[in-house]
């Protein structure tokens, strides 16, 4: 390629920039003429679940590359996310510390120009959104390697708070160490249970003598390790941005397809989006049959049932509530019917929300 070649495509990326500082402006004056016809109409609600996911899912199946679909979408996110901040920036409450997976994950959601308020507890994350102090929380739910977090679940028998929409992250763990500590002076490892647990099989591999130590989220490791001596932390991407650790090793997971699963509750139910799912929580009598008849209206209506979870009820020995998500909205019409049904049938039914598949 010549010089001549070559300054005539920068030429072309300068032009081509321009035009797209133009149009990323011309969306956003547009944004805020809909944010003005909404507050002049009484409407409160700025973020739109449905239509957000409505609009990236239309990118995706128009993106004629090179960029992959998930690229082009995260890249319109972003923008989504400035426009809306111009008139509302959306807060988000997570499970923090700062530099948690679960915080990637709102990101990821929301965007970067979200405002985001770390939680010590998962129940602090549903009584922040409750009590109106962030709009929307996120919490994780399951594991594809170590389940469901039971936190969550228990939470969620109480709680009036609806679901709004999923986030699907990819986790890849990292061995992270601070300034005061060399690789062969290692004696114990900081991390969460389950990030411990999903790097079982190389901690035995390669640290079997070091001792490992849970503590409440990867973020909290990170924080220790930067000021301690000899030691180690597992944590992922953001935490060695936020505090500064050095990569010992990484992606440390024992499973290459490790993914979480997040939930973002908020106070509003969600319209229909076109590609939707159902949490419920049931409740049954215990008797013969009982986990049958609960599911016979799924098969009947032909609702596709894609999670079933138990836990113990919080009202009395030996009794069980179940966690079920299924494909579709709870205004769908052979859902409508799934659910009459099931009320009957069972001795309590929750309907946790419906809230569009996860796009990104």
């Amino acid at each position: 390629m010549n010089k001549d070649t070559l300054e005539a495509l920068r030429r072309d990326i300068d032009r081509i920039d321009a035009q797209l500082l133009d149009l990323i402006s011309e969306r956003a004056r547009c944004a805020q003429q809909v944010a003005e016809v909404k507050k002049s109409g009484g409407a409160e609600a700025y973020y739109r679940p449905e239509r957000e996911v409505q609009i990236l899912r239309g990118i995706m199946e128009r993106n004629p590359g090179p960029l992959d679909d998930e690229e082009i979408a995260r890249l319109f996110r972003e923008i989504m996310s400035a426009c809306l901040a111009l008139e509302k920036p959306v807060t988000v409450a997570f499970l923090g510390p700062e530099g948690t997976f679960t915080q990637e994950a709102a990101m990821k959601h929301f965007g970067h120009s979200a405002v985001s308020l770390p939680m010590a507890a998962i129940d602090e994350v549903f009584r922040e959104v409750a009590a109106g102090a962030a709009d929307y929380g996120v919490v994780p739910v399951e594991n594809s390697s170590e389940g469901v977090v039971n936190h969550t679940l228990d939470t969620f028998i109480e709680s009036s708070l609806q679901i709004c929409g999923e986030v699907e992250l990819r986790i890849h763990h990292h061995l992270l160490i601070g300034p005061h500590t060399r690789e062969d002076n290692i004696t114990r490892v900081y991390s969460h249970a389950q990030s411990l647990a999903q790097c079982r099989k190389w901690l035995d591999s390669h640290y079997p003598n070091i001792e490992r130590i849970p503590v409440n989220s990867n973020a909290e490791a990170a924080k220790r390790v930067r000021g301690e001596w000899n030691s180690a932390a597992i944590a992922g991407d953001m935490a060695v941005e936020i505090y500064g650790l050095d990569k010992l090793k990484e992606k440390i997971e024992d499973r290459p397809d490790n993914s979480t699963r997040f939930l973002v509750i908020g106070r509003e139910s969600v319209p229909p989006s076109g590609d939707d799912k159902t949490s419920i929580i049931v409740s049954v009598r215990n008797e013969p049959g009982a986990l049958y008849k609960l599911l016979e209206p799924f098969r009947v209506h032909k609702v596709d049932m894609t999670r079933l979870e138990t836990r113990p009820s919080p009202i009395g020995k030996w009794n069980y509530v179940f966690f079920i998500d299924f494909k579709g909205h709870q205004t769908d019409v052979n859902v409508v019917a799934a659910l009459d049904e099931l009320r009957i049938r069972a001795s309590e039914l929750k309907v946790l929300g419906s809230y569009p598949r996860a796009v990104l």
